[in-house]
């Protein structure tokens, strides 16, 4: 990457509700084209090998590095570089390369509070993973590292960055739905979310997610996502959560909970429900914000809008809505039309732009942190068998 004098970076204090990437969109190709990120990928399991090709599709990152502590994982990495990259089996080995400029981070959740923390010590700028660090004591210490570096930090909360969401918290902001009042999330599975293991001494490698001390099972890898939007609409944490969960139907040995369900009070007395299961997958993924003037409705890459009595729009006459495509749950839907892109590319593109323009990102680390202690309290709830109060 260029070196250069960068102005002061904006406070991250500053960054709330605001959708600070629309401005950087319009950036030319030239100032794109001119700089070249070195990204070093520190694990490169199923999400990190599945960032490689979308990251070698981004105009001006190349990825140099690949890490990962098992061969057969850092082999399928450095295929998708098409062994342009070098390999390691130590991430702090690749830290030490000094012309890798920026890492990505996708390795179990329980490693990422430490491997960032050194990658900033090393001089690098990091892209976290959801969920970004595992542990009261491990989140604050990651954010104290963070504001005290003038590196980039971006959490991997990707639909920050997708048109289709940005959109619809405009939408809400806007009072389209009027006031809101509850959420009701869900991310449904019929799989017993289980790898192969080659051997038997790999299974916890492997399988990390099925245990609580690498792990935050179904909250920190799928709600998280949806926690995040919910702070993201209201700018506030929940003040009370409860949750029940258990190992009721995959009886395999694993700790993590095969089941989960999570209520959360707000501040502003908004009430969200989080569920996930992994033994039907009925409606699969899905947010329903509801409002008194309507309901939106959002899967993975659509949005409906359901007026309530009084309150109906006629279809097109409100901007990035259209009859295009009626929801066959109801003819009174009025889709939410927006075009469709890879919200984790565009994260990773927005990452190298960030980097370049020295902008703090929109999926920051405090944004990143406020959801970490929320996934972390909501399992204390859950395992602890209690009621879960936000300390101020």
């Amino acid at each position: 990457m260029k070196r250069r004098d960068f102005i002061v970076k904006s406070g991250l204090s500053s960054v709330g509700l605001v959708a600070g990437t629309s401005a950087i969109y319009g950036l030319s190709k030239n100032i794109m084209a001119n700089d070249m990120v070195n990204v070093g990928v520190i694990g490169t399991g199923d999400r990190g090998s599945g960032l490689i090709p979308l990251l070698n599709e981004i105009e001006g990152i190349n990825v140099a590095a690949c890490c990962d502590v098992l061969p057969f994982r850092l082999e399928a990495g450095l295929v998708k570089t098409n062994y342009k990259a070098k390999g390691y089996n130590h991430y702090q080995k690749l830290l030490d390369n000094k012309d890798i400029d920026a890492i990505v981070i996708s390795t179990p959740f329980n490693t990422h509070s430490k491997i960032a923390m050194d990658a900033l010590d090393a001089g690098k700028h990091v892209y976290c993973e959801k969920t970004m660090a595992k542990g009261l004591k491990e989140i604050d210490a990651l954010v104290k590292k963070a504001e005290d570096t003038p590196k980039i930090f971006q959490t991997g909360h990707q639909y920050h960055n997708s048109k289709l969401y940005k959109h619809i918290v405009k939408l809400i902001h806007d009072g389209e739905i009027g006031k809101v009042v509850a959420f009701d999330c869900q991310w449904n599975r019929n799989g017993n979310w289980r790898r192969p293991v080659p051997k038997p001494d790999l299974e916890r490698a492997i399988n990390w997610r099925m245990y609580r001390e690498y792990s935050g099972g179904l909250t920190a890898e799928l709600s998280s996502h949806q926690i995040d939007f919910v702070y993201w609409v209201l700018g506030e944490n929940p003040k009370k959560i409860m949750g029940v969960g258990g190992v009721d139907y995959w009886k395999d040995g694993r700790e993590t909970y095969d089941n989960t369900h999570l209520i959360y009070e707000y501040p502003s007395g908004v009430k969200a429900t989080f569920k996930c299961l992994t033994a039907n997958a009925l409606d699969d993924y899905q947010i329903k914000v509801q409002g008194d003037k309507g309901t939106i409705i959002i899967d993975y890459k659509q949005a409906w809008i359901y007026y309530e009595n009084g309150f109906e729009k006629e279809y097109g006459d409100l901007d990035g809505v259209s009859g295009a495509t009626i929801n066959p749950h109801s003819r009174k839907a009025v889709p939410i039309d927006m075009p469709i892109q890879d919200p984790s590319k565009l994260a990773l593109r927005d990452f190298k732009i960030n980097i370049l323009n020295n902008k703090t990102p929109i999926s920051n680390v405090h944004t990143g942190a406020y959801t970490a202690k929320t996934v972390q309290l909501s399992l204390d709830a859950m395992y602890q068998n209690k009621i879960v109060y936000w300390d101020k």
